[in-house]
């Protein structure tokens, strides 16, 4: 299962992670003036949150990457039979 934290003093309180998460996997806490991980269960893994934070305060576990096969032309042609 996708993990996902986020270091607490690490966190700025920028809210970028909000603003560029496509799920909306964050929430911002008024009284600590951080970001927080509400549903993870959402995170489709895009690692948005993680390039984008400039603290490098973002951290993914148990990801599962999904090579891009439709962008090889070699792996395209010998498929296409399947197709």
């Amino acid at each position: 299962m996708l993990e996902m934290t986020i270091r607490e003093k690490g966190c700025r309180g920028c809210r970028l992670c909000l603003d560029v998460c496509p799920t909306d996997c964050f929430v911002f806490d008024e009284d600590s003036q951080k970001a927080v991980v509400e549903t993870v269960e959402n995170c489709i893994a895009c690692l948005s949150c993680t390039y984008i934070c400039p603290s490098q305060a973002i951290s993914h576990n148990n990801i599962h990457v999904v090579k891009n096969f439709y962008r090889n032309i070699e792996f395209s042609q010998r498929m296409e039979k399947f197709l």
